[in-house]
């Protein structure tokens, strides 16, 4: 007799054998089964393992508060990436912020106290280390802070557009117009420098070509920034724009015209933004922007790019600078540790923090000066005599440094200014727009149609690229590029939604 267990559809036919339960389906291999896989070893890895390497490297430093601050910094920025990178969200301008956090003020910085040494010398008392390194610990905290405030905050405004993808978007024809703009600045950028071969030889041989071409002067580099802002930012937005055209619409892959014009822009930004002539930040922000352009909606290349820059960060950046020089001026990186150049070249930014506290002892805060200084970065100094230096110029000059090329990370900006306290609620307000940003990317790209769709979708990928450039900083430099790019999407935004669906 049948059990009263037996489902309907399992019963056999009179005369036949009993038919065999059917086995349940295969489950598919998911992100969530490989991220609970993936999860301890990273997680062990970033947090526990890499740093007990650098703690068990040989060195002068001493084991002092410092040290023992730093690796809570270091533990603490590496158990927040791995956050970023295991999420099921995307979230671009926080996991890059982590990643620079994690290496440039984490394990860069600890390997300096463990080995003792650092790129530029300290010249205040150690207990200014102490603080710097406490101040960029509450400082993550307070960006942390800043970024759950956001969470908690439903996002207001007009629901997405479907074809669209919000409110905000690229108009088509101010974006071909884009383009003719680019094609032309990039032209003329090259045509002033004498063409394209000086754009592969050294960055040195870049800046002597400018120097000469008479765009800049003794007392400003106003016209040499906006030489080789609007040489390089435009044709970078535009290709960005087209990438995005590319993938996310069948037609636009099918029209010989826009296949055209994306190797054009292809072709100039290979002369314009290549690494060979442009600072490595610079060429990290291309590298970023359009691997987050061209793969929207990729978990895989998002996880891929927070994962695989701390592996390039600490192996390959510190030997990236082969062509800032000619063959004459390069010094190669001569190490038997992979952890000593970290001690010894690029990774400033905690050393800067805690030299520009000793600046601030003896000199004072500026109270907005610096940051207004950054936001009028293209008022020439023939106009305003006082207008500020770069805060990295302005310590290393007090340092008595030959070479002032220093860094001045955003902690610094704001200490220089403000304080602690506005060092704590500039870091908060960044960790809110940038937990905002990332929450309204996510929409942009999931409900974007065909074509360029979405401002957003172009912007954050490129913020979350030059991310690198900013909390690097200093802002007087990083403020040029980044203006040019604003005014650029501006140019190209309309509010008002397109109505008539395009087909693919």
């Amino acid at each position: 007799m049948t059990s009263v267990h037996e489902s309907v559809g399992s019963v056999a036919a009179p005369g036949s054998a009993p038919r065999p339960p059917a086995e349940p389906p295969a489950r598919p291999l998911t992100w969530a089964m490989l991220s609970r896989a993936l999860s301890v070893p990273l997680i062990l890895g970033l947090v526990v393992f890499l740093p007990a390497v650098i703690a068990a490297q040989p060195g002068s430093g001493v084991r002092d508060t410092a040290y023992w601050l730093q690796l809570v910094l270091t533990c603490y920025a590496g158990a927040r990436l791995a956050t970023m990178i295991l999420s099921t969200r995307r979230r671009l301008l926080q996991g890059v912020f982590w990643m620079f956090v994690y290496i440039a003020m984490g394990v860069a910085p600890f390997a300096q106290v463990v080995i003792g040494q650092t790129p530029t010398p300290m010249v205040g008392p150690r207990s200014d280390l102490v603080t710097a390194v406490a101040m960029i610990l509450v400082g993550c905290a307070a960006f942390d802070l800043g970024a759950l405030l956001a969470s908690r905050r439903p996002l207001r405004g007009r629901a997405p557009s479907r074809v669209t993808g919000g409110p905000a978007v690229a108009h088509p024809v101010r974006l071909r117009l884009l383009v003719v703009c680019a094609l032309l600045a990039s032209g003329f950028y090259v045509l002033k420098l004498g063409g394209p071969a000086v754009f592969f030889s050294s960055r040195q041989e870049i800046s002597d070509t400018v120097a000469q071409s008479g765009v800049a002067s003794a007392e400003s580099n106003v016209g040499s920034a906006f030489l080789k802002g609007f040489g390089t930012v435009p044709a970078l937005l535009a290709l960005l724009f087209f990438t995005r055209r590319l993938v996310t619409s069948r037609r636009a892959r099918r029209s010989p015209s826009t296949v055209l014009v994306w190797v054009a822009l292809a072709a100039v930004n290979l002369v314009v933004n290549n690494p060979v002539s442009n600072a490595r930040y610079w060429f990290l922000t291309v590298l970023v922007s359009l691997l987050f352009t061209a793969f929207p909606s990729s978990a895989a290349m998002y996880r891929s790019v927070l994962a695989m820059g701390v592996v390039g960060a600490l192996v390959l950046f510190p030997y990236a600078d082969r062509f800032r020089y000619d063959d004459e001026g390069y010094r190669p990186v001569q190490s038997a540790s992979v952890f000593e150049p970290l001690a010894t070249k690029d990774y400033d930014q905690t050393v800067m923090f805690a030299n520009t506290i000793s600046w601030v002892d003896t000199r004072g805060h500026t109270y907005g000066r610096q940051l207004a200084g950054s936001a009028l970065f293209f008022v020439p100094r023939a106009v305003w005599s006082g207008k500020p230096e770069d805060t990295g110029v302005r310590v290393g000059e007090w340092m008595g440094m030959n070479m002032t090329n220093l860094s001045a990370p955003l902690w610094t900006e704001f200490w220089v200014d403000f304080g602690a306290s506005g060092m704590i609620g500039g870091l908060a307000l960044i960790g809110y727009a940038a937990a905002r940003t990332d929450r309204r990317y996510a929409l942009a790209v999931t409900r974007a149609g065909p074509g360029p769709g979405s401002v957003l979708a172009i912007a954050a990928p490129l913020i979350a690229g030059y991310t690198f450039i900013l909390l690097r900083g200093p802002l007087l430099q990083a403020a040029g590029k980044l203006a040019i790019g604003a005014l650029c999407l501006v140019l190209v935004t309309t509010f008002r939604e397109q109505r008539a669906a395009r087909r693919r």
